[in-house]
């Protein structure tokens, strides 16, 4: 994509209730509507590459930072349910109804939860699951970059290096992708991330309803969060379902390796448009 061309994540600000202010962007088109949700410590840039490709296809697509998060304001108090409320205003902000949900990461416990209480048309669950998604580094590591770590990312040279080690891909998309989702420097974004760390879907939802929504699991095999036994087992829980595993990819594998996703999510779409039963990917 040209810089100099207007970008479709730039975005803008919605007032969707009192103190609470969300950097959205929205693209009509046709239905059912792509929104897309990010994970922690990410932005709406996150899934550019499926935004645009979504858009590009002549979806209706909407993106936005999750509250706490790139541009948009923080909640008092952190919730799942806060979250999950939120997106259902967002969608009626815009007229959706039905949307298909493609989420990364942390994002994949608020679609779930959004997909338990409100009608979808399918959900795309990317490197994220129903339970134990947090591994055993990741509390005393965000809690060190709340206290005051995070500001390490301030001294020139240090997000490039991060960058470089976390991913052993260098084409364009990922390198993108490290320009626009920099390791965050601000604490709200860290202390958001704490809802998520005892999550359990089966736990908040003994009586599950999502079994008949159809499902597009999509896992790496150098991911050490998310599993493909975490992959499968999350497809378990659907009867419509596709697990798409990608044995080079790894946590981002959204963009590290996009085409292949983006070409998963065309197929899955047209399926599910013609009433696809699914099967296990």
């Amino acid at each position: 994509m040209d810089d100099s061309v207007q970008d479709a994540l730039a975005g803008f600000r919605i007032n969707l209730r009192q103190g609470v202010n969300l950097q959205v962007c929205h693209s009509a088109g046709s239905t059912p509507a792509i929104v897309f949700l990010h994970g922690g410590t990410g932005n709406r840039f996150n899934l550019r590459a499926q935004y645009e490709f979504a858009q590009n296809q002549g979806w209706e697509v909407l993106a936005y930072d999750l509250a706490g998060h790139g541009q948009s304001s923080s909640y008092a108090r952190y919730s799942i349910g806060r979250h999950r409320r939120d997106l259902k205003r967002l969608l009626q902000h815009f007229d959706i109804e039905s949307p298909i949900l493609c989420c990364h990461s942390y994002g994949v416990p608020l679609g779930l939860e959004f997909v338990q209480h409100y009608s979808v048309s399918g959900i795309i669950a990317i490197a994220g699951g129903a339970h134990n998604l947090v591994p055993w580094w990741e509390i005393p590591l965000m809690k060190f970059m709340a206290w005051g770590g995070r500001y390490i990312y301030l001294l020139p040279g240090v997000q490039s290096l991060t960058n470089r080690l976390s991913t052993s891909y260098t084409h364009k998309v990922i390198a993108r992708f490290h320009r626009e989702c920099p390791v965050p420097t601000d604490f709200q974004t860290y202390k958001a991330l704490e809802i998520f760390w005892n999550y359990s879907f089966f736990t908040r939802n003994p009586s599950s309803k999502i079994s008949q929504v159809p499902v597009l699991v999509i896992s790496g095999g150098k991911d050490p969060t998310f599993t493909v036994e975490m992959g499968d087992e999350l497809a378990s829980m659907f009867t419509n379902r596709t697990h798409l595993h990608i044995k080079n990819a790894g946590h981002l594998v959204m963009a590290e390796c996009s085409e292949l996703v983006n070409a998963a999510i065309s197929d899955w779409v047209k399926k599910v448009g013609n009433g696809y039963n699914g099967c296990n990917g």
